[in-house]
């Protein structure tokens, strides 16, 4: 298939490139916050406007002339991507003046030559006429009102955009299809050896591996195939800006490891094993859960711990991360190469039964072998989609199963089915 036009979202911070890229997506995959800069990499989506089909981009928040590690970073991820557009989206806060920024931002886009769209964003586009004339003195014809909020203004953007990309017919795919590789997000909070463990899964010194907490500046990702397997890993090792605090860093590890995980299908959570587990991990985990992403714990360092009882740490680690009682615990030194090869497998375990679907008839066969509750009368089950796999329980009552007994439920389908390494839904209507 050919490769799909490239569209991409550019601005200073804070401006609604992230709340842009979801309206025209149409789905929340970019993180959106009032915060300034919370967008750290680029995101990429698959978008459609019109039956002409491209791949959507959203960049971190641009300041040309900053000279701070994190803004540099995000300069350079954003000419990465767009050495690669079609066409730019240049997004502006109508609510303020143009600033030096802007101004900064239009100069380096004339100087690529490519068509740029601006988007005037946050404003009414009834009011066109009074708002439009001042943001053209940044030396682009093409300006539009948006507002990415209320998605407002956007067909008139879109219309302009994609105006020559080629219309083609959609190609479902079907769900339980699987892709041709493997896309493994390595998660966790700084320092714990998650650049080293991707060192290790990929056999290089690709990233950079450092004592230093938050030594990772953006996301690395690598592909190797392992018995006929493509396997990308990414690490989301914690950012720190220079002065700043090591709250700083573990909350940028947050919002790198969220955004990673909603493109990965498979994800590695690293614990330190020479410190145990503490509150950050288990936040951190929440987010894959929460995402139903199939998930491995991986304890490094495990040559460092002081107790060397895998049992004991494997009860500290399922008492503080009780949600995750479907993920697998692998011991590992990254360092030292110890224990590597068999993630691999836990990998595959875990994608595969994300992937599982169920028929119906085997599901209905499996509720007549499973106890009612007693206030509650199940009729019939089918499996809804895969990764996650999301389940609908018909009863005679519709609403929300006790959590005993959905609990029950979920831990006979793992045990019938084998869905371990991966978190299960269920849903519940009314027959």
């Amino acid at each position: 298939m050919a490769e799909l036009p490239v569209v991409v979202i550019v601005g200073r911070p804070n401006v609604g490139k992230s709340t842009l890229f979801n309206a025209i997506t149409g789905q929340r995959r970019a993180i959106v916050g009032n915060e300034p800069g919370i967008t750290r990499d680029r995101l990429h989506g698959a978008a459609e406007y019109a039956g002409r089909r491209f791949e959507l981009i959203d960049t971190g928040g641009i300041i040309v002339a900053d000279d701070e590690m994190i803004p540099a970073q995000i300069l350079k991820q954003a000419r990465v991507a767009l050495a690669r557009a079609a066409e730019i989206v240049f997004l502006i806060d109508g609510r303020t003046e143009i600033t030096g920024a802007d101004r900064d931002l239009a100069a380096m886009l004339r100087k690529l030559g490519k068509p740029v769209a601006v988007a005037v964003n946050k404003i009414d586009p009834q009011s066109r006429d009074l708002t439009i004339d001042e943001f053209r003195l940044l030396g682009f014809a093409d300006v539009f009102p948006v507002s990415a909020e209320h998605r407002l203004g956007l067909n008139d953007l879109l219309d302009h955009v994609t105006r020559e990309f080629p219309e083609v017919e959609a190609e479902p795919e079907a769900e339980g299809d699987q892709p041709k590789t493997i896309s493994v997000a390595i998660i966790g909070r700084p320092n714990v050896g998650k650049s080293t463990l991707l060192n290790a899964l990929v056999g290089s010194e690709r990233a950079i591996v450092s004592p230093v907490a938050g030594t990772t500046r953006d996301a690395i990702d690598e592909t190797v195939e392992v018995d006929g397997k493509k396997f990308t890993f990414v690490d989301t090792a914690g950012i720190r800006r220079k002065a700043k605090t090591r709250e700083m860093a573990e909350k940028l590890s947050v919002v790198m490891a969220r955004r990673n995980i909603r493109m990965a299908n498979v994800v590695l959570l690293v614990l330190d094993a020479s410190e145990g587990i503490v509150g950050l991990d288990a936040t951190i985990a929440g987010y894959s859960h929460e995402e139903g992403r199939s998930l491995a714990i991986v304890v490094n360092k495990w040559d460092a711990a002081v107790d060397k009882n895998q049992a004991r740490f494997r009860e500290k680690v399922q008492d503080a991360l009780k949600f995750l009682d479907y993920a697998a615990i692998a011991f590992v030194s990254a360092k030292q190469g110890r224990g590597i090869r068999p993630l691999f497998g836990l990998i595959r375990k875990g994608f595969e039964a994300a992937s599982r679907r169920i028929s119906t008839g085997e599901l209905n066969r499996f509720v007549e072998r499973i106890p009612h509750h007693q206030n509650v009368k199940i009729f019939y089950m089918t499996q809804a989609s895969v990764r996650p796999p999301v389940f609908v329980v018909f009863t005679d009552r519709g609403s929300h199963l006790h959590f005993s007994q959905e609990r029950f439920i979920v831990n006979q389908l793992r045990k019938r089915f084998g869905f371990e390494g991966t978190p299960i839904e269920l849903k519940t209507r009314r027959r």
